[in-house]
C-alpha cells in the first residue's frame, strides 16, 4: 500500500501576512487521514513561520530546494541540515525551474538528493520533459535519465521513503494539463523502471503528478492507478483550490 500526498510548492511567492492567512486556512481544513499526507514547501525565509503555525497540525512543511553542500563558503545557499532545523519534513529537488533557470544538472540533483537524505528529510525528486522532447517522443528517455542519475549515485534503495514527482515542463504554469491517460502512462513507465531495479521499492514509491493541477481536474488525475497525489504550484496559493485538491485525494 502506497502513501498518497498533496504537496504545495509556493515557489517565489508569499509574505508574512499572506502566509498567515493561508496557513491558518490549511490548519483548519486538513484533518489527519490514514495513508494520506499534506504539506507545503515554502521559501526558506518562511520556514520558521511554517513551523510556528503548522506544528501539531496535519500539514507538514519543507523547502523548495537545498544546497549541494553541507557547510562552507557557498554564499546564498541553504543546506538541508538548516532546513531540518526548522522541523521540516520535505525538500523538493530537481524541479524543472531549477534545472532550466538555475542550471541544475542531473549530477547536481543527485548531490542534493544525497544531502536531503543525510539530513533526514523526505526528498521530492522531480522529473519531466519539455514540449520539444515530448513531441520528439523522448519522454521516456528524459525521465529515465533523470531518475537513473540518482539511483546510480545512491543506489535504488535510496528511493525507499522518497517521493517521485512527474512534472511535464510544458504543463507547469501554462494552464495545460497532461490528460489522466498521459500522466498514467509516464507514471507507469517510471514505476516499471524502478521495478526492474527493485520490486519492493517500486511497489511502495509514491509518484505524484504536477502540472496545472486544480480542484476541477484533481479527482480524475488521482483516480489513475499509478498517480499517488499531486505536487501543486499556483493552486497551492489559494486555500479553496488547495483544499479542494486535498479533498479529491
Amino acid at each position: 500500500m502506497r502513501n498518497r500526498f498533496v504537496i504545495g510548492n509556493w515557489k517565489l511567492n508569499g509574505s508574512l501576512s499572506f502566509n498567515a492567512g493561508l496557513l491558518k486556512s490549511l490548519v483548519s481544513g486538513v484533518a489527519v487521514s490514514a495513508g494520506k499526507s499534506c504539506g507545503v514547501c515554502v521559501p526558506a525565509p518562511y520556514l520558521a513561520q511554517a513551523e510556528a503555525m503548522l506544528s501539531g497540525s496535519a500539514v507538514g512543511w519543507g523547502s523548495q530546494d537545498v544546497s549541494r553542500f553541507d557547510t562552507g563558503a557557498y554564499t546564498g545557499d541553504v543546506s538541508a541540515s538548516m532546513v531540518a532545523d526548522f522541523g521540516s519534513r520535505y525538500a523538493i529537488i530537481g524541479h524543472s525551474e531549477r534545472r532550466a533557470t538555475f542550471g541544475d544538472t542531473d549530477a547536481m540533483v543527485a548531490d542534493k538528493f544525497g544531502q536531503v537524505r543525510k539530513a533526514g528529510l523526505t526528498p521530492i525528486l522531480c522529473v519531466g520533459e519539455s514540449l520539444a522532447e515530448r513531441e520528439a517522443n523522448q519522454t521516456d528517455r528524459v525521465v529515465s535519465r533523470q531518475l537513473k542519475s540518482v539511483a546510480d549515485r545512491h543506489g535504488v534503495e535510496s528511493l525507499q521513503g522518497a517521493i517521485l514527482a512527474y512534472e511535464p515542463v510544458w504543463a507547469i504554469g501554462t494552464g495545460k494539463t497532461a490528460s489522466p491517460g498521459q500522466a498514467e502512462e509516464v507514471h507507469a513507465f517510471l514505476r516499471g523502471l524502478v521495478k526492474e531495479w527493485d520490486e519492493r521499492v517500486a511497489d511502495t514509491l509514491p509518484i505524484l503528478y504536477g502540472g496545472s493541477v486544480k480542484k476541477a481536474n484533481a479527482a480524475e488525475l488521482f483516480a489513475m492507478p499509478d498517480v499517488d497525489g499531486g505536487l501543486i504550484g499556483g493552486a497551492a496559493l489559494v486555500a479553496d483550490e488547495f483544499l479542494g485538491i486535498w479533498n479529491a485525494l
